[in-house]
């Protein structure tokens, strides 16, 4: 996967990341599979709301 963001995001991106032990890596497949949650079609076709 390839995203284009700032640097200045990176950056504070990467530095919240190591400040938590965790790679950017990590993160980011915890807030996809989280929004995944939130927001993926079921089979009925509703989209799923918490």
């Amino acid at each position: 996967m390839h995203i284009s963001i700032t640097d200045d995001l990176k950056k504070r991106f990467h530095a919240s990341c190591v400040m938590r032990g965790k790679n950017m890596s990590q993160v980011v497949i915890e807030l996809i599979e989280q929004w995944l949650e939130s927001n993926e079609v079921h089979q009925a076709g509703e989209i799923k709301r918490l």
